[in-house]
């Protein structure tokens, strides 16, 4: 007991560094939502064209899962990761440029240059669930995932006020390049940080057995130690979707989504062109929603890792945030009936609230996926729940030109949020690890 009274924490540095650089991550794919209005009226882009150019970064970041899954477990977490945070913010740094094009060809820019954000960035969820895997034991797995996951509210919280204030002041061009040039310090940053379990230079044997026992894999990315499957990934592909558990999971991850790229997306501009707030306030305003996501996503995980250590099972442990969580974000739906701006935040901070409680999946695909391809099905999980990226973004546009309101658009969210709940309660069944057959 002496033992592990004195084992290190280094497990927390890591998860810190995780929880940053996902800021980071969520700041580089919003800086567009928040610079979208000063842009659009610069360069002439209607609502269709913006939803387009949102969407971008979903075809190439659904696209680049698989390939980013292989790369993960091929080459390990640490270099695939740090190379997605270099290019993804050269890539956001180039997007402050497109203000030198001109004409309809602005428009293809901004599509291809998004695109490439979107394929830089594949690698870096699965490659959190895979650092969460190696680093955490099962009891502490869900918190650590709420904590990562709940660093896209953050990221809101922080950036999007700082991003307003930088539109507003200085144009919206050095949005992108403040977002790419702090991208491109944390990638040097990341590899002085993250090591696996077994090799880092600050963790000693009484941490690394007690995330073993635990469940963590703690020899994920050692040289020649790893679990590795040697099968075909394609083969594998298709077991993870003729498991019902998994492709509940995969409804639940893009239903949950879609709620998620409405904030990322059209929120602010629904801020500014529905409900009359100016670039700077609609930044702001952002942000509060986001401080009661990131409030719920850490209670999320912290209920979830109670229950179980409270002697729930596993299964009753995660579903019972997500359902939760979900019906609650059903209530953004109230924004149609009332004009009161004061209780349109109010609503849209409960209906973030409740995403944030309900957002687990991260940690549910960690509790489930097969060992022996935790970066691939963290992929397969990443890719079905970021289809919603493009989806999303372009059905919320042509409603909003369509109908000249957002109020389909939150009735549009507020399903989604309804479907994955009924995708948990009624398609997963019971959680556990899946075991792949051979």
């Amino acid at each position: 007991m002496g033992k592990l009274l004195k084992k290190t924490n280094v497990r927390w540095t890591i998860l810190c560094m995780l929880f940053v650089v996902t800021s980071i991550n969520y700041a580089d794919r919003a800086v567009l939502a928040i610079a979208g209005p000063a842009l659009s009226k610069e360069v002439g882009l209607t609502p269709a064209e913006m939803g387009l150019i949102f969407s971008a970064f979903g075809w190439a970041y659904v696209v680049g899962q698989l390939p980013g899954g292989w790369l993960l477990d091929r080459f390990g977490s640490k270099l695939v990761y740090a190379l997605s945070i270099f290019f993804w913010s050269l890539f956001t740094i180039l997007q402050g440029l497109t203000g030198f094009v001109t004409g309809g060809a602005v428009v293809i820019v901004l599509f291809a240059l998004r695109f490439l954000v979107g394929l830089a960035e594949a690698p870096s969820f699965p490659g959190n669930s895979r650092i969460v895997a190696a680093w955490f034991p099962s009891h502490e797995r869900a918190t650590a995932s709420a904590i990562f996951n709940a660093a896209q509210y953050f990221a809101t919280v922080i950036f999007a006020p700082v991003m307003g204030y930088i539109t507003h002041y200085f144009g919206w061009h050095w949005a992108f390049g403040f977002m790419g040039g702090l991208g491109i310090v944390i990638a040097g940053i990341w590899l002085k940080v993250i090591y696996n379990p077994s090799e880092h230079p600050r963790i000693n044997q009484a941490e690394i057995d007690y995330i073993s026992s635990g469940g963590g894999l703690v020899n994920m990315d050692s040289p020649g130690k790893k679990d590795t499957a040697g099968g075909s990934q394609m083969g594998y592909v298709r077991q993870l979707f003729s498991n019902r558990m998994m492709v509940g999971i995969f409804i639940g991850q893009f239903c949950i989504n879609a709620i998620t790229y409405f904030f990322l997306t059209w929120f602010p501009v629904y801020l500014v062109q529905q409900r009359g707030m100016s670039i700077l306030n609609a930044g702001i305003v952002a942000s509060i929603p986001a401080i009661c996501g990131f409030a719920g996503g850490i209670l999320g995980g912290i209920i979830s890792d109670t229950m179980l250590k409270r002697g729930f099972t596993l299964t009753v442990a995660r579903k019972t945030p997500i359902v939760l969580g979900m019906l609650l974000s059903m209530t953004m739906i109230a924004c149609n009936y009332t004009d009161i701006q004061s209780v349109i935040i109010f609503l849209m901070a409960l209906a973030f609230f409740g995403k944030g409680i309900g957002a687990l999946g991260w940690a549910v695909i960690s509790d489930c996926a097969p060992k022996e391809i935790t970066g691939l099905a963290g992929a397969v999980f990443n890719m079905c729940g970021n289809i919603a990226s493009i989806t999303t973004p372009i059905v919320i546009g042509y409603i909003v030109q369509a109908s000249g309101s957002f109020n389909g658009a939150l009735v549009f969210v507020g399903a989604n949020a309804l479907v994955a709940a009924i995708s948990y309660l009624v398609v997963v069944g019971d959680i556990k690890r899946m075991v792949l057959r051979t």
